[in-house]
């Protein structure tokens, strides 16, 4: 359930990226004594509202939440590439503050109606049931279906993507920021 900007080549997509962002990034750079720029995928928050985006956020910090879904349709219809093992996002809150950046260790594609429970434990929402999951999910690709003129099905292609933490917000105050270009 990410909303973000992956569109366009990756020094594109970083350079569009808000001032927040970029700077947030610049910390990343500096902690690391080396650019991954050619790694950055986009700045993003999860689910389409913003109580939501915000609680999200403060899951993937915590640790509890380690994967995300998204309709391989909604990637279609906007043109936008998926994540690959080793791409680097930017997760943000609903106003755009960066709270971590994250590594796509896995993505898979499969229907809706496949998607286990391991996966929806990893997704860290609510109970971490499946049917928590199934019940959330199908809410939210019901709207993204609306938005792209889809109708739900349960065979219905869903982008199953599970990250690690690899810079939150409390390393990135105490990095060095050198300036990327």
């Amino acid at each position: 359930m990410r909303t973000g900007n992956a569109s366009g080549p990756v020094s594109t997509a970083l350079t569009r990226a808000s001032p927040d962002v970029q700077a947030f990034w610049a910390a990343y750079v500096g902690h690391l004594g080396n650019d991954p720029s050619e790694r950055f995928f986009q700045a993003c928050y999860f689910d389409d509202n913003e109580p939501s985006a915000d609680e999200l956020a403060e899951l993937v910090v915590r640790g509890r939440k380690r994967a995300t879904a998204a309709l391989l349709w909604a990637h279609e219809a906007e043109n936008e590439p998926l994540p690959v093992p080793g791409s680097l996002s930017v997760v943000t809150r609903w106003s755009g503050a960066p709270v971590c950046i994250i590594e796509t260790t896995a993505v898979e594609v499969i229907p809706f109606e496949r998607v286990g429970a391991d996966f929806a434990a990893a997704e860290g929402e609510g109970d971490g049931s499946l049917a928590y999951w199934q019940r959330t999910h199908l809410a939210f690709f019901g709207r993204e279906c609306a938005r792209i003129g889809r109708e739900f099905s349960p065979s219905a292609p869903v982008v199953c993507e599970r990250f690690r933490v690899v810079f939150p917000a409390d390393v990135a105050k105490n990095a060095p920021h050198p300036v990327v270009q």
